[in-house]
């Protein structure tokens, strides 16, 4: 795929067409800096609105003889000419039509980032640096529903310019028909709706305010068509600064504006700091306890509510009201800043490869995205993704977040949070784990899906991986009795004559089940085995059985399901537990089998497996192992040669050529990425796992991740570049790698990339 834009450099021209990067904090909504320094994403109700761009917008009169006026932004994206909603009825409310600056450019280094605006008429050079909290070990801090926009100007010519800067908002906080309202506060305005007792959700606010003297407007002009527009167009070309309180009488104003004149001599720079906060302390969101048949049917939807309880974020319960909030984020931004900034400039002060900090620094803004909410108990949940209008895959769903490094490295008490909510809510007295969690965070009421495997597993691999990291030997003794329980329900239910693999249908990220043992999942088991090895080991118990099962696992793995190139599955579906895999499906994603589909299975056996297949996820649990801070499971040579096959059969360049019949838009056409499987050595099943030709970065990330630890450099920073080229801007946000959804956080593998590079780990129980 062509690319022209060097991974370090800024994103200009046509690179910037779908830029949008996000701000404000964990599990607090958002709204994206453009590219061209427009706002879009507009997210503060707790759930995502990706085409939600309301009339919001900065601007710069330059006073004179003859005055100049610019929307601070851009030009607009050809993208949003033609096809988006309403767009065929002209636009209708958009400020599109206004002029702008000619020329912008666009420079990230998360979670700053810097839009450079030029225009030949306008005598002034403008910077924007866009920004809200993250400091690592501060989750509160890191957490607060705040975002700053820092306009600097700077003056290049000899004489005294006289502006004014400006910023307006119409009340895209409230309903049509709601009370709701703009009010003065201190050198700003803020947009407001009230809830009522039957919606206590419709409450929200949003303020604006600067660190300047400002002239404050809550009076826009009332009217039809475009009437509310085309005046506040007027205040700006006019270079004019209107100060009113609130309407006293009903129809509310449409909006709010603040303007604030400053004065640039020959050479002078300005700084005005626009300061934006939002609060909204009720959501009517609920979600309960099943898992749904597909996310195209409705695992995106809300299902079985629990009772009298509604998601609260955790700022409403730092905060009384957004007066407060403001007064914090006011008083506190710029040692925020400092700390934010800290980060930033350590993290990007590196000769690691460019590609590999552009794909670790892209992907930290999922976090600051819909995908992830954090309960007023101060408890992380996330959904796996966001759909354009409603969290898509609910419950942090384990299978999913496994793949995700960064949190429990960057916010490791967020991450503790959601190893609390598995064991503890999310498991019965069996062991079995529901792998998605209610919210708010309540006990499952429900244990009848399947359990995922790789999921179940991979969690107990992570608290050994939490309590490395915290070093906190007193937590993993409150938490080691569910542990236990939970390996030795994953033994009795996949392993059940203890041979050291799973044998019996097991579920997975692919959401379905593999009949028979698999290199991918068995590894997971094995790397659960010798975590509880080593964990029983620390707390006096006796690790044997463990022990024992994991050499068992361990022979398994390397000489009956590896091929002497890369890891397999063998299919087995008669003489199981289970049954047979036609009457088992009624308890599965995989639906019903047709006629066809039975006399199909007869051939080949149950639908969706992979067989002789090299899956790119063939050896998860040595990933899992090697992240968490396990020693190597399996023999170096074969990990090694599993993962140059995977690089071999699996990554193209162009997928021109490829037929994918599944979801196809995360990779296509002339570009390239990381097939999930492939069948080099013929084999190919009729109907294999159902996203078994599509293309995932959070897969990607931990093959490439894999691949560099083991020496083979090249080989994984190529899957990088790969992955990254489709998400240049001019296709793809880079800001936004999607799967199930935007922001999906899978993509999170990424951070692991900063440790296969450079072998660092840090070990708080050895304080190594």
């Amino acid at each position: 795929m062509e690319n022209n834009r060097a991974f370090a450099e800024p994103y200009s021209g046509e690179y910037l067409s779908q830029v949008a990067f996000p701000l404000g904090g964990i599990g607090a909504g958002m709204f994206c800096l453009e590219g061209t320094g427009a706002f879009s994403n507009v997210s503060l109700r707790h759930s995502p609105e990706v085409f939600n761009e309301p009339l919001m917008f900065s601007a710069l009169s330059i006073l004179g003889e003859q005055h100049v006026a610019r929307v601070l932004e851009g030009q607009v994206p050809i993208r949003k000419i033609f096809g988006p909603p309403e767009t065929g009825n002209g636009g209708h409310g958009r400020h599109f039509g206004l002029p702008r600056f000619e020329k912008a450019s666009f420079f990230p280094q998360f979670p700053f980032a810097t839009v450079s605006l030029a225009d030949s008429h306008i005598p002034v050079n403008v910077e924007l640096i866009g920004w809200s909290p993250f400091i690592p070990g501060d989750a509160d801090n890191s957490s607060l529903p705040v975002a700053m926009l820092e306009y600097r100007f700077t003056n290049p010519t000899d004489k005294t310019i006289d502006a004014v800067f400006s910023f307006h908002s119409a009340n895209h906080i409230a309903g049509d028909k709601e009370v709701r309202g703009v009010r003065p506060v201190n050198q700003g305005f803020a947009l407001w709706q009230d809830g009522t007792p039957e919606a206590p959700w419709k409450q929200g606010s949003m303020l604006a305010a600067v660190d300047t003297e400002a002239f404050v407007d809550c009076q826009w002009f009332r009217g039809g068509w475009f009437d509310s527009l085309t005046m506040l167009w007027h205040h700006i070309a006019k270079g004019e600064t209107p100060a009113n309180g609130a309407y006293t009488k009903d129809p509310p104003s449409p909006g709010g504006s603040l303007y604030a004149p400053f004065t640039l001599a020959a050479g002078e720079e300005r700084i005005i700091r626009l300061r934006l906060s939002w609060y909204v302390p009720v959501s009517e969101l609920c979600i309960g306890t099943k898992a749904k048949a597909s996310c195209s049917e409705s695992c995106c939807e809300e299902s079985e509510k629990a009772e009298n309880s509604t998601y609260q974020p955790w700022y409403a319960g730092r905060f009384s009201d957004i007066d407060s909030l403001d007064a914090y984020w006011s008083a506190e931004a710029e040692t925020l800043r400092e700390r934010s900034k800290l980060f930033a400039d350590t993290f990007y002060d590196t000769d690691l490869p460019a590609e590999v900090v552009d794909a670790v620094g892209a992907n930290l803004s999922i976090l600051k995205s819909p995908t992830v909410l954090r309960q007023k108990d101060g408890r992380l949940w996330c959904f796996e993704g966001c759909c354009d209008k409603n969290g898509c895959c609910h419950g942090s769903c384990t299978h999913v977040w496994n793949y995700a490094q960064a949190i429990a490295h960057l916010f490791p008490d967020l991450e503790r949070s959601l190893r609390t909510t598995e064991f503890n809510e999310c498991q019965d007295e069996r062991g079995h784990q529901g792998f998605r969690a209610n919210l708010p965070i309540t006990p499952l009421d429900d244990h009848s899906f399947h359990a995922a495997a790789d999921g179940q597993l991979g969690g107990i691999m992570k608290i050994y991986r939490d309590w490395r990291i915290c070093g906190d030997t007193d937590w993993l003794r409150s938490i080691w009795p569910q542990v236990r329980q939970s390996l030795l329900y994953c033994i009795e239910t996949w392993d059940p004559e203890h041979e050291g693999w799973l044998v019996e249908p097991h579920h997975n990220t692919y959401d379905i089940e593999f009949w028979g043992p698999d290199g991918m999942c068995t590894s997971i088991y094995l790397g659960a085995l010798v975590a509880a090895e080593q964990m029983a080991a620390a707390l006096e118990e006796d690790p044997e059985p463990f022990a024992y099962l994991a050499g068992l696992a361990r022979k398994r793995l390397e000489e009956d399901l590896y091929n002497g190139e890369y890891f397999v599955q063998k299919v087995r579906w008669e003489g199981l537990h289970a049954g047979n895999p036609i009457t088992a499906s009624a308890t599965s994603f995989s639906g019903d089998y047709s006629p066809e589909a039975a006399e199909l299975m007869q051939k080949e056996g149950p639908k969706y497996q992979y067989g002789n297949g090299c899956l790119s996820d063939g050896i998860l649990g040595e990933f899992y192992a090697e992240v968490c801070g396990l020693s190597t499971l399996l023999l170096p040579e074969k990990v090694t040669s599993h993962l140059l096959a995977v690089h071999r059969y699996n990554l193209r360049h162009d997928l021109s050529g490829h037929a994918n019949p599944q979801r196809p838009v995360y990779a296509l056409g002339r570009e390239g990425g990381l097939l999930l499987c492939t069948w080099p050595n013929g084999e190919a099943l009729s109907l294999p796992f159902v996203y078994s030709d599509e293309v995932w970065t959070g897969i990607e990330y931990q093959v490439a991740a894999h691949l560099i630890r083991v020496g083979c450099v090249e080989e994984g920073l190529e899957i990088v570049r790969t992955a990254r080229l489709r998400y240049n801007g001019r296709v793809r946000n880079p800001f936004n790698e999607y799967e199930c959804g935007h922001w999906y956080g899978r993509a999170l593998s990424s951070y692991a990339l900063l440790f296969a590079c450079t072998g660092a780990r840090y070990d708080a129980v050895e304080q190594t």
